[in-house]
């Protein structure tokens, strides 16, 4: 059976809820965007202290296709505000017998709240390395 977003979302949202974040000294304010005939949705963080306006925290979109074998699979980008360096964070959930979609989805919340995953940093190439790296670039 395949996951509608809107209940993928709401299950996210669950997710969050169990985790009873409060984040940077507020409450958790989640909107949903959802659009039917592309598939697309997006979640968009934000935190209110007070009565201030909420703000924004990050982002998490979600994209639903078909595969060639008629199953579904969906598709969640991680974002956080401020953390624009940060390794790109994409899951993807593939439909298959006894997949547990509230799990996968309180899944993503669980990874969203842990943080940005950290940069690994790239070691420099040396001796050998750079004239095969130079090899490389020269073949393109």
């Amino acid at each position: 059976m395949s996951i509608r977003l809107s209940s993928f979302l709401t299950d996210i949202e669950r997710g969050f809820k169990a985790d009873d974040p409060s984040l940077k000294g507020g409450t958790l304010e989640i909107g949903r965007t959802l659009n039917y005939n592309i598939r697309l949705a997006r979640l968009a963080l934000g935190t209110r202290t007070g009565r201030d306006k909420v703000e924004s925290i990050g982002t998490i979109l979600l994209q639903a296709f078909d595969l060639a074998n008629g199953t579904t699979c969906l598709k969640a980008s991680l974002f956080w505000t401020g953390h624009l360096d940060a390794p790109e964070c994409v899951r993807s959930i593939f439909e298959r017998p006894g997949v547990d979609w509230e799990a996968e989805a309180s899944q993503i919340a669980s990874t969203w709240l842990a943080g940005p995953p950290a940069a690994v940093p790239l070691t420099a190439l040396k001796g050998a390395d750079e004239q095969h790296a130079e090899a490389l670039a020269a073949v393109g």
